[in-house]
C-alpha cells in the first residue's frame, strides 16, 4: 500500500467517524418522521450529496453508491408527495368549486323569490283591485326567475363535473398506455422465450440427426469390414 491509498485510507475512517453522529441523528430522530415529510427528505437528500461527493472524492465506490442510492430515493419520494399534493389540491379545488356554485344557486333562488314576494307585496298595496292578476303575473315570474337560477347552476355544476371526468379519463388513459406497454413488453420477451426454444429444439433434431447418419456409417464400414 502506497502513501497515497494509506491516505485515502484513513480519510475515509475519519469520514466515517465524523458521520456517526448524522447516522444518529438519522436512526433516532430522521427515520421517525413519515417516510415522505419535507424536512425528512431535505435531511436525507443532503445527506445522500455529502455521501455521495465525499465517496468521489476519496475513491469509495460503496460510499458514492450509498449516496447516490440515498438521493435518488429521497427524489422519488419527493416527486410522489409534489404528485400526490396536486391531486388533493385538485380535489380540493374541484369541491369549493362545487360548493360555492351550488351555495351561490341557493342564495340566487332566495334572491329571486324575495324580490318576487317584494313585487307581489306592492302590487297588493298599490292595486287592490287587481290582487288576483298581480298575483298570479309574480308568481310567474317568481318560478322563471327560479328555473334561471336553477338552470345556471345546473349548467355550472355539469362543467366541474365534465371538467372532473376529463381528469379522470386522463388518469385512466394514463393508466392503460402503461398497462399496454408492460403487456407488449412481456408478450415481447415470450416471442423471445418462444423463439429460443424452437431454434433449440431445430438445433437438437439436427444433432440427434447428425448423430444417426454418424452410427449408420459406422455400422455400414463395420459390416464392410466383416465381409472383408
Amino acid at each position: 500500500m502506497n502513501v497515497s491509498q494509506a491516505t485515502f485510507k484513513v480519510l475515509r475512517f475519519q469520514y466515517h467517524l465524523a458521520r456517526f453522529p448524522l447516522q444518529l441523528i438519522e436512526d433516532r430522530v430522521v427515520a421517525r418522521l413519515r417516510s415522505e415529510a419535507p424536512a425528512r427528505l431535505v435531511y436525507e437528500r443532503s445527506l445522500g450529496t455529502l455521501d455521495a461527493t465525499i465517496g468521489k472524492a476519496l475513491g469509495d465506490s460503496e460510499l458514492a453508491d450509498a449516496g447516490a442510492a440515498l438521493i435518488e430515493r429521497s427524489n422519488t419520494l419527493a416527486h410522489a408527495a409534489e404528485l400526490d399534493a396536486k391531486a388533493t389540491a385538485r380535489k380540493q379545488q374541484a369541491d369549493a368549486e362545487l360548493k360555492s356554485t351550488s351555495d351561490a344557486a341557493v342564495e340566487e333562488r332566495k334572491q329571486a323569490r324575495a324580490a318576487a314576494e317584494q313585487t307581489v307585496k306592492e302590487a297588493r298595496t298599490t292595486a287592490q283591485e287587481r290582487k288576483q292578476g298581480a298575483v298570479q303575473d309574480a308568481q310567474k315570474r317568481t318560478a322563471e326567475t327560479a328555473q334561471r337560477a336553477d338552470e345556471v347552476a345546473a349548467k355550472r355544476k355539469e362543467q366541474l363535473e365534465s371538467a372532473k371526468r376529463q381528469d379522470e379519463q386522463r388518469i385512466r388513459e394514463a393508466e392503460k398506455a402503461a398497462a399496454e406497454d408492460a403487456k407488449s413488453k412481456l408478450n415481447d420477451a415470450q416471442e423471445k422465450r418462444s423463439e429460443a426454444a424452437s431454434k433449440r429444439a431445430g438445433a437438437d433434431r439436427v444433432e440427434k440427426l447428425a448423430d444417426a447418419e454418424k452410427d449408420k456409417r459406422q455400422a455400414e464400414r463395420e459390416r464392410a469390414n466383416n465381409r472383408s
